[in-house]
C-alpha cells in the first residue's frame, strides 16, 4: 500500500493504465464496506453493462452499492468478478438484488441471465 499523500507519484509514472483501490476508515464519513461479486451468466450473446447490487437483511434494512464507472463484459459461461462497495454494512444478508443496466437510452432493453453468483465480503471474509 501507499500513503494517501504519495500514491500519485508512485503510480502515475507507469505507462500502462493503473487502477488504484483505497482502503477506507471504519468510521463515518469515510467508511466503505467492500464486496466481491463473482458472477457467471448464460446469455448466448455478449452483454456489456453495469450491475448495481442491493442487499437486504431480515428486518428490511437495505443498502445499495454504487454503480461501477467501467462496464463489464459478460460472455456465456464465463466468470466475471466485480468489486462493489456499500456505505453501510449488513451483517446477516437475507436477500440480494441485482440490477443490470447498459446505460443506453436508445435500442432494446437487455436482460442478463444469471447462472451462478457469489457475494463475498472483503472486510469480513469469514462471512
Amino acid at each position: 500500500g501507499y500513503h494517501a499523500d504519495r500514491w500519485k507519484k508512485l503510480l502515475i509514472p507507469y505507462s500502462s493504465p493503473t487502477k488504484a483501490y483505497f482502503d477506507t476508515s471504519d468510521k463515518d464519513p469515510f467508511c466503505m464496506y467492500n464486496y466481491l461479486l463473482d458472477i457467471t451468466t448464460w446469455n448466448k450473446s455478449i452483454r456489456k453493462g453495469f450491475i448495481k447490487v442491493k442487499i437486504i437483511d431480515n428486518a428490511g434494512n437495505t443498502v445499495e452499492s454504487q454503480m461501477n464507472s467501467e462496464a463489464s463484459t459478460f460472455l456465456q459461461y464465463k466468470r466475471v468478478k466485480i468489486l462493489t462497495g456499500f456505505h453501510r454494512d449488513i451483517e446477516k444478508i437475507a436477500k440480494i438484488s441485482l440490477t443490470f443496466s447498459t446505460k443506453t437510452l436508445i435500442g432494446p432493453k437487455r436482460k442478463l441471465r444469471i447462472l451462478q453468483m457469489k457475494l463475498t465480503s472483503l472486510n469480513n471474509p469469514k462471512r
